[in-house]
């Protein structure tokens, strides 16, 4: 008897993040970064581009970090799997998801 197998749709999680591109950690580590800047807005007063680009660099960083990439959930994501892989704590065996990895089905 043939069991049943069916593909979940590629969009699927969506519904389950906020905004369908961010988690609670994604939403967390944008927050901060924006109250830092608040915070370096109101008591650091300058009228210099470069001092300005400091101070806002922390939300322009985490603003970064959660932006949504194709193939992984984010920026932040991404950096942290070629960190795993370049540091050697995870290997990563390629197979596709639709092969049959050199196996012949009958």
């Amino acid at each position: 008897m043939e069991e049943n197998r069916y593909l979940i749709p590629a969009n699927s999680k969506k519904s389950q993040l906020i905004f369908g591109y961010f988690t609670g950690f994604d939403l967390a580590v944008f927050g901060i970064g924006i109250l830092f800047t608040g915070v370096g807005l109101f008591f650091l007063k300058t009228n210099k581009i470069a001092e300005m680009l400091l101070i806002l660099s922390p939300a322009i960083i985490t603003g970064f970090l959660v932006m949504p990439v194709p193939n992984y959930h984010n920026v932040m994501t991404l950096l942290s799997n070629i960190w795993k892989f370049y540091t050697g704590r995870k290997k990563y065996y390629w197979r596709g998801w639709c092969v049959t990895s050199g196996e012949d089905r009958k």
